[in-house]
């Protein structure tokens, strides 16, 4: 499922070709993936304009210029292409939206959505959601007060969208180990001391910023000659990696499940809080 480095990349890299656009055509092929009917969709849509693209945790907002919002949730499989007919991708589309000769083609959404909302409707939507992990007021005192009380594994704590927004299993996984610490650890022994706390907090940062400035880990190329998407891939350190040697110390990489959940770990040089 795209994380946050993945919609980052999205956002940049959409930010660069959409803004001011008039939107000229729209097409529904499925309309469970919209929050309206079709013809409303449609209407809504064309003949508007993006203005600005927003992410927020694993979200894209997209701002229309009569204030209302498109609000995109990729879910698992879902992705999106932007190029021209002749471009068209060799996949289903959910829903296209045309900017002249060009498309924006939202693919994979048999879970995901793109629904249309208003300012406020969008605002409720993204209520119980937790604070950014890359928000300039996340510095470490913060970071340290949102696992203050907490219990259950890192694993879960990581992921978990309430108490921190946009992170999701790679990325869990890849911060454990960098913090050299077992996705299995428990958060309130982490919590309880600050040397864990700080080395989780960095490697969070250090880990989610390297990931969104190579273009996440999601391969499909965002467009024609795109060669950034998905560059993090070849760069994870265990997420995926199950039987391979480990970077850091060469041990062999293990997975298992914590709370039904896949986790990727180094059990030489990761270690149990």
């Amino acid at each position: 499922m795209p994380e946050l480095p993945e919609m980052e990349n999205y956002r940049t890299l959409l930010s660069e070709h959409i803004l001011d656009k008039l939107i000229t055509g729209v097409v529904v092929n499925r309309e469970k993936t919209i929050n309206t009917s079709a013809d409303v969709f449609v209407s809504e849509l064309t003949g508007n304009r993006i203005i600005f693209v927003e992410r927020r945790a694993k979200h894209l907002i997209f701002h229309l210029a009569n204030g209302k919002r498109l609000v995109l949730h990729l879910m698992l499989g879902g992705m999106l292409f932007w190029g021209t007919e002749d471009e068209r991708p060799d996949r289903t589309t959910q829903v296209e939206l045309q900017f002249g000769d060009h498309i924006l083609f939202f693919i994979g959404l048999r879970l995901g959505y793109l629904h249309l909302m208003t300012s406020k409707e969008t605002e409720a939507a993204m209520a119980d959601l937790g604070p950014e992990p890359l928000d300039r007021r996340m510095n470490l005192e913060r970071f340290a007060s949102l696992l203050k009380g907490r219990r259950g594994t890192l694993k879960t704590t990581l992921v978990n969208q309430h108490i921190i927004a946009g992170i999701g299993n790679c990325y869990s996984d890849e911060i454990a180990f960098a913090a050299s610490l077992r996705p299995s650890s428990k958060t309130q022994n982490i919590a309880s001391s600050p040397e864990l706390t700080e080395r989780l907090y960095h490697a969070m940062q250090s880990v989610l910023r390297e990931a969104a400035s190579e273009g996440g880990y999601m391969e499909m190329p965002l467009m024609q000659g795109d060669t950034k998407t998905g560059k993090f891939d070849e760069q994870c350190r265990v997420y995926d990696r199950e039987g391979e040697a480990c970077p850091r110390c060469g041990g062999i990489i293990e997975r298992v499940e914590i709370t039904g959940k896949k986790a990727f770990f180094c059990p030489n040089c990761q270690h149990e809080a």
